[in-house]
């Protein structure tokens, strides 16, 4: 096999074990065997009833670490939870009745729906390509996904956060289609949402919210327990004295099983490096475009490592029973490649697609 580039692993089979062709990272990444082995352990502890069992806030902090590391901010910066919306939630809640949010037309669920159930916010839907230019003065949020996860389409975030600022709007961005794969600095906005059971090869359970030092002083600790007091030992009972001085105080009490595996998978990725993944991703993507055009299909445009072509997703299930997986979004085909994808199954796949 001969890759456009390195082999972003020294032996990809030691660590990824498929028994079809996987080309659906964006609704589920494959979770590396390094991972399976942290659950695997932490479960057989819980089984024997040993201290171990109990779970490792010393591997959720390494977690947050690297995650940190991963979107370019500082751990301090990083708070952990179970899922995109519960964070989302915290925002929500925070905007005063009648505020006005910003969304792309076809936006994930998950990033309006938390905005929508609160019922006195007023909630606007423009093309995404438009987004920056429809920031308006009374808009006090703006809230996108840094790559959209029907077809692929990645926002012109800098356009938004210069448009935000113009205006005085904060920035919301969900950023579980793109950390894992695409090269992310998360520093210059207000909120960055990411689930780790995606690109970032983890298990459902594990998600990551970023918040500005600024920020932190807008939204209100709705779910804390004791693990997001400042002195968490000394919180199990009663009040707690004093809040986490920084983004921890948001935590939710970890799933440990999904925390032990993102640790893990997170641990694997900062190894390869993440340019290394967006140069593997990204080639791969392009040679599946190529190989599109010569059959004459169109793709959703772009550079992205999710490519999706309109009113073809009726030929999923046809892939699906050839052993090629892939997703079937908006009336889309969505097929999206990582690092333990290979030139010859983005040939496979053209091969089915042609007949």
């Amino acid at each position: 096999m001969d890759l456009p580039l390195k082999q972003p692993v020294p032996d990809p089979a030691q660590e990824f074990t498929p028994t079809t062709t996987y080309l659906n990272t964006a609704t589920c990444g494959l979770v590396p065997r390094g991972a399976v082995a942290a659950v695997h352990a932490l479960a057989d502890a819980a089984a024997a009833g040993v201290p171990a069992g109990f779970g490792d806030f010393g591997l959720v902090d390494a977690a947050r670490e690297r995650f940190a590391r991963l979107v370019r901010v500082g751990a301090d910066r990083v708070a952990v939870g179970s899922a995109v919306a519960t964070h989302v939630g915290l925002v929500a809640a925070a905007l005063p009745s009648g505020a006005e949010v910003l969304f792309a037309e076809g936006e994930f669920a998950s990033v309006i729906n938390p905005f929508v159930v609160r019922g006195d916010l007023r909630t606007r839907f423009v093309p995404l390509e438009e987004l920056a230019g429809a920031v308006r003065a009374d808009t006090a949020l703006v809230a996108v996904s840094a790559v959209q996860s029907a077809d692929g389409r990645t926002a012109d975030l800098a356009a938004v956060r210069a448009a935000a600022a113009d205006h005085g709007a904060r920035t919301l961005v969900d950023a579980s289609q793109a950390a894992g794969w695409l090269p992310f600095d998360a520093s210059p906005y207000d909120y960055v949402v990411a689930a780790g059971y995606k690109w970032m090869l983890g298990m459902r359970g594990a998600s990551f919210l970023t918040v500005s030092e600024e920020a932190q002083e807008t939204l209100v600790p709705l779910h804390a327990g004791w693990v997001a007091a400042k002195s968490m030992w000394d919180a199990i009972y009663g009040p707690m004295a004093e809040p986490a001085p920084d983004a921890r105080r948001f935590d939710e009490s970890p799933a440990f099983l999904s925390y032990h595996a993102v640790e893990a998978s997170l641990a694997l990725l900062e190894s390869v490096g993440i340019e290394a993944v967006h140069a593997h991703d990204t080639a791969l993507a392009a040679r599946y475009r190529a190989g599109l055009a010569e059959l004459g299909i169109e793709p959703v445009p772009g550079d992205s490592a999710i490519v999706s072509v309109p009113g073809l997703a009726a030929r999923q299930p046809e892939l699906a029973r050839a052993g090629i997986l892939t997703a079937g979004r908006a009336g889309s085909l969505r097929v999206s490649f990582h690092l333990y994808n290979t030139e010859a199954e983005v040939d496979r796949l053209l091969n089915v697609l042609a007949g």
